[in-house]
């Protein structure tokens, strides 16, 4: 543990290691390093935030996809998916609802639908907009070019999650289709700067092929890109995919990564995400516990929450519901944490 301690005080002080070094943070992970790391991670956050928890409001409006992830649920190849698209009204109608219990921050997910142009997606956002001019809008909806992702900040849109799943294109190229770029997917990430948005990237924890190296060069990617939201959580296989007997990734380390994160990038919108929950109980608490800010209750209508299945038995319904933020409110409020009526941007 001596070389632990040794790279863990650099990071807490420096906020910055060599891609070995976090290697090695990742292969000396124990109970007692996450503690170490987590009391750490707890104080910048309540430096930076207090005991704050931001809600956003998630609308998850298509899962029609015409991407091949090799991973996702949402497969333009999995013929088993039920397909659904949500109306502008009923986007609107979902961004209403969650108005009413106290949200005012949405975002918006959903697959790569072509459906949805510039001018379909700018109009909905406006509508959000002008309803509810103190709101902040999050997409997050993939791979577009610098030209639209200019278009719908004009809109009205304030912040992009474009997770980057990982920052090695080895094994970016064993998570994708042939026709899905690396090159793309970095280059989308600086043209969502470009184009002014609060830019959010992320990976996953576990996935398929991954090892400590890549994870180590995923948080290398996150100090030097210096997004102001990150977006981590475990793998979940889904069964109608081609890693359907691959398995799950780890929360503990998820969570271990979370306090990591935190520290690299003191002021970052960190949530703790709804795989967190679907793999344990207590997950989105422990994310919390861990560093995290940020959660993303449920607000799509019900009758779709259980289409968007990304991974196997996603949580949706329950504490994961927007409809339950009485509880949620109880539960963080037990642990000594306020969920308030925010926009919650990013402090700096």
């Amino acid at each position: 543990m001596e070389d632990f301690y040794h790279i863990a005080d650099k990071l807490c002080s420096d906020h910055s290691l060599s891609i070995e070094e976090y290697e090695s943070l990742i292969k000396n992970y124990s109970p007692e390093a996450a503690e170490y790391l987590r009391k750490e991670a707890l104080a910048l956050r309540k430096k930076y935030y207090g005991n704050s928890v931001y809600i956003r409001g998630l609308i998850e409006f298509t899962n029609i996809c015409k991407n091949d992830c090799l991973y996702c649920g949402i497969r333009k190849s999995n013929l088993k998916c039920q397909r659904y698209r949500l109306s502008p009204e009923e986007i609107l109608d979902s961004c209403n609802q969650g108005y009413e219990l106290g949200f005012r921050t949405f975002v918006l997910q959903g697959g790569e639908d072509t459906y949805f142009t510039d001018d379909i997606l700018s109009s909905i956002i406006m509508s959000i907009k002008e309803k509810h001019n103190d709101c902040a809008v999050t997409l997050s909806i993939g791979e577009r070019s610098l030209e639209s992702y200019r278009a719908l900040h004009r809109a009205g849109a304030d912040r992009y999650l474009l997770r980057h799943e990982t920052a090695d294109p080895l094994h970016y190229a064993k998570l994708h289709p042939s026709f899905m770029s690396f090159t793309n997917r970095m280059e989308c990430l600086k043209n969502l700067r470009e184009a002014a948005f609060v830019t959010g990237a992320g990976f996953m924890v576990g996935s398929p092929f991954q090892t400590p190296r890549e994870l180590a060069q995923d948080l290398k990617f996150i100090e030097d890109f210096k997004p102001q939201m990150c977006g981590i959580g475990p793998f979940i296989p889904h069964s109608d995919t081609p890693f359907a007997d691959y398995k799950a990734g780890s929360a503990e380390l998820t969570c271990y990564l979370l306090s990591i994160i935190r520290i690299i990038k003191p002021d970052i919108l960190l949530p703790s995400t709804t795989a967190l929950s679907t793999l344990s109980p207590n997950g989105r608490l422990n994310g919390i516990l861990s560093g995290a800010n940020v959660i993303m209750p449920n607000l799509s209508p019900l009758s779709v929450r259980k289409k968007y299945s990304l991974y196997n038995k996603k949580a949706c319904t329950g504490s994961e519901s927007a409809q339950e933020l009485d509880l949620i409110k109880k539960d963080f409020a037990a642990a000594g944490y306020e969920i308030v009526v925010d926009r919650g941007d990013p402090v700096s």
